[in-house]
């Protein structure tokens, strides 16, 4: 069981945020962008997914997942609504959500199946979410030349994926989920989620007017697939997910856990 607080952070977000607001960086913004747009759709899923499951559960253990389970809905609420005040702000500059619409009509294909369906797809998506929020936290770099409250959300944000990393998978599993329903859902969601970023990204960049610039694809390359970009360097870990022996904890989050300690003035607890 992960012991889960839920935080309020304390930045505001109804000032305007610059259009490119990562550090001067066109395509590191139309990137980060592309995944805000998906949060508030995503994370409801995922909550709807966790709290649906939990009523799964045999009665006498549900009391077992109960302080679990609110701690991650509160988590995941609270990055919705945040997220929902950053998208607010961006869509200023003429962008235009496609991603969350299409996941939604995605997601109306699994009304009336096994809950074990949804779980599993928001245990693959979780993922992929530590995956890329602790290669944020390793990189802070990337966000160095950004507004502190923005640097403060991203990173955040990312501390507190890697610390819920488990709930939606140890849930799959506690229902008795097995391994080949969870391997068959990373495929899928590998392919939708990458396909959906790349697609919002280029969108993006298409109505930002910098898409077709050589310093955009040099970045892309550089943050993507270079020595150290996010998919290249995730490639073993992602990888891992297919043994049958995984769990989320044998990848560490201590970078987590240190970003949560050592920024404790960024936010506040409001729930456990």
């Amino acid at each position: 069981m992960s012991d889960l607080t839920v935080r309020r952070l304390l930045i505001d977000l109804e000032q305007p945020v610059a259009r490119h607001w990562c550090g001067g960086d066109a395509f590191l913004t139309a990137w980060f962008n592309a995944l805000s747009m998906s949060f508030p759709v995503g994370e409801q899923f995922f909550i709807d997914a966790v709290r649906e499951g939990a009523k799964g559960l045999p009665e006498e253990q549900r009391a077992h997942w109960d302080a679990e389970v609110k701690g991650f809905i509160g988590q995941e609420a609270t990055h919705r609504r945040i997220h929902a005040l950053f998208n607010a702000q961006i869509e200023k500059h003429g962008l235009q959500n496609a991603w969350a619409p299409r996941a939604e009509r995605r997601m109306k294909l699994l009304a009336g199946t096994d809950a074990r369906h949804a779980l599993g797809i928001t245990a693959a998506n979780e993922h992929f979410t530590a995956l890329f929020a602790e290669w944020l936290l390793g990189h802070p770099e990337v966000l160095a030349g950004s507004e502190p409250r923005l640097q403060a959300l991203w990173l955040w944000h990312s501390a507190e994926e890697a610390e819920h990393k488990c709930t939606a998978f140890d849930l799959y599993q506690a229902l008795g989920g097995n391994h080949e329903w969870r391997v068959k859902w990373m495929r899928r969601v590998t392919v939708f989620f990458l396909t959906d970023a790349l697609r919002q990204t280029v969108n993006n960049l298409r109505r930002d007017g910098t898409l077709w610039r050589w310093s955009t694809w040099r970045s892309a390359w550089n943050h993507l697939l270079g020595p150290r970009g996010m998919l290249r360097d995730n490639l073993p870990a992602w990888r891992d997910y297919f043994r049958a022996d995984f769990h989320p904890n044998q990848q560490h989050s201590e970078r987590s856990a240190d970003w949560l300690r050592t920024h404790s003035d960024l936010f506040i607890a409001v729930g456990r």
